[in-house]
């Protein structure tokens, strides 16, 4: 996820965030698709500032914001009052120890107000009164049937009324954990594609699922203990075994020789040129 966007991406983010094309932004502005291209493109160092606050008027964007000199697009001096934040919420802020791009991009949400709404009802206790309400009509109902009818705690209709009445805490719970599920799911999906965002498929995963048939290929390789150990190693790191050139087999048979966990190599007579690594000779006929 990125902390903090470079002039080339915020141009880019800017445009594509319109739906405009380079030939679009050309018309409207007066500057060639390729000097815009190039302007968006990373590694781009050499941008006219004529164009670029022609870029900022027509984006409606600050300068500050576009040479990162503030992350406010278009509040860059907006006072500390008019936010409303106390001094150890600005400290926090100022940090650096939180995400705050993140930050901003949860409570830009459209499912943040729902969140607070929801928070708030819980930390003031706006409803507990309407659940106990609602519980105490079941409990009675529960009661009323079970006394008139000599109706078991245990029956299924009695234990479902028992099991419809909720805590105050477990309601909130629940409603205020979908709430914040569907935001931070919401996020997840809008930063899959940056470069910062692991691969949903590692190579730890492939080489797992894969572990049957890599060990089976092994066990069906026809060559020494060594050789069959080399031919695995390779397979894991997607090195063609077979392709080697014999100098580098030799070399890894060498290595795995060195391995104390390994045990002592068993007589391998007429099976492998790399025998000679190990004292043993193929016979002549």
């Amino acid at each position: 996820m990125y902390i903090k966007l470079t002039l080339q991406e915020k141009l880019k983010d800017e445009r594509t965030r319109r739906h405009m094309t380079l030939a679009e932004l050309e018309k409207a502005t007066g500057i060639s698709k390729a000097t815009l291209g190039k302007y968006e493109s990373d590694n781009c160092t050499d941008i006219s500032p004529f164009n670029l606050a022609k870029l900022a008027e027509y984006y409606g964007l600050s300068m500050d914001y576009l040479m990162g000199l503030t992350e406010n697009k278009n509040h860059p001096n907006t006072s500390l009052y008019e936010l409303h934040l106390n001094d150890s919420t600005v400290d926090l802020l100022k940090s650096g120890t939180m995400n705050n791009r993140l930050l901003c991009e949860l409570f830009c949400h459209p499912g943040f107000m729902r969140l607070m709404t929801d928070i708030e009802i819980c930390i003031d206790r706006i409803a507990d009164m309407r659940v106990q309400d609602m519980n105490l009509l079941l409990e009675k109902a529960r009661q009323s049937v079970m006394e008139q009818h000599q109706t078991p705690e245990n029956d299924l209709y009695m234990r479902t009324l028992e099991l419809g009445q909720v805590s105050e805490e477990m309601f909130f719970s629940h409603v205020i954990h979908d709430d914040l599920d569907r935001i931070v799911k919401d996020l997840r999906t809008r930063h899959e594609s940056d470069r910062t965002t692991a691969e949903p498929e590692t190579p730890t995963a492939d080489f797992a699922r894969n572990i049957p048939v890599i060990l089976l290929d092994a066990l069906m390789h026809k060559g020494t203990a060594d050789e069959k150990r080399a031919f695995t190693i390779c397979r894991v790191f997607g090195i063609d075994y077979m392709k080697l050139p014999e100098d580098d087999r030799i070399a890894l048979a060498r290595v795995f020789k060195k391995s104390p966990l390994l045990p002592a190599a068993a007589s391998q007579r007429g099976k492998s040129k790399l025998l000679s690594l190990f004292g043993k000779k193929k016979p002549k006929e």
